[in-house]
């Protein structure tokens, strides 16, 4: 799978330490930005993209979808995974090859071999969107590492500690960055600030997430 990835120095050049095990590696998913969207796409017309609702009754300005044997839910009952899409009582689609092949490359380019998500959160963003300081704690084993793939509209990734009031990076992500973070930053409070209006020529007014993981 490797070799459809640019793993040369010139892609090394463009890697970015966050903090002990997070890595952003800059550009690495551009080459393959027109089969992932195209797989985002086949996603999203099986399980639609839907605003979720939090415990609290907040309805998330980001609106989000999920592939694979679980994918992750938000209602008044909590955070969780879920193997059945809740709105439609089937499976969500299954994880689409292209995915597969960016996570195991990105995650060995970060020093994380092995590495096979069954869990994809594809996130939409649109103009004034914005997901909060949070952590990734609804997966079963925190010793795998989360690959996180930027397309479209760029935004402003935060990257803190372990505890919410440490202090927070702020990253700028552009069109195929892709960060992935694990071990010691496993538990990192992360976000993403309010999306600025714009146009991308691959997405148009909105912003892709795709965040890879082993949930189960």
């Amino acid at each position: 799978m490797q070799d459809l990835f640019d793993l040369s120095g010139e892609a090394q050049a463009g890697t970015e330490s966050l903090a002990e095990g997070a890595l952003v590696l800059h550009g690495f998913a551009v080459k393959q930005a027109t089969a992932l969207l195209a797989a985002i796409a086949e996603v999203g017309a099986v399980a639609p993209f839907r605003r979720m609702v939090t415990p609290g009754g907040y309805e998330m300005s980001v609106a989000m979808t999920n592939c694979g044997t679980a994918g992750w839910v938000t209602d008044r009952k909590g955070y969780r995974y879920a193997r059945l899409d809740p709105e439609s009582g089937k499976p969500w689609p299954a994880l689409p090859p292209p995915l597969l092949a960016l996570a195991d490359a990105a995650a060995v380019m970060a020093g994380y071999v092995g590495f096979v998500p069954d869990a994809c959160l594809v996130n939409r963003y649109e103009p004034g969107a914005r997901l909060s300081l949070h952590q990734d704690r609804d997966e079963a084993d925190y010793r795998h590492p989360i690959v996180s793939v930027s397309l479209g509209l760029p935004a402003t990734f935060q990257f803190g500690g372990l505890k919410r009031s440490d202090p927070v990076k702020k990253v700028p992500l552009r069109h195929g960055d892709v960060v992935v973070w694990g071990g010691p930053s496993r538990l990192v409070h992360h976000g993403v600030l309010t999306l600025k209006d714009g146009e991308h020529p691959a997405t148009g007014r909105c912003r892709f997430n795709l965040t890879m993981r082993k949930a189960l």
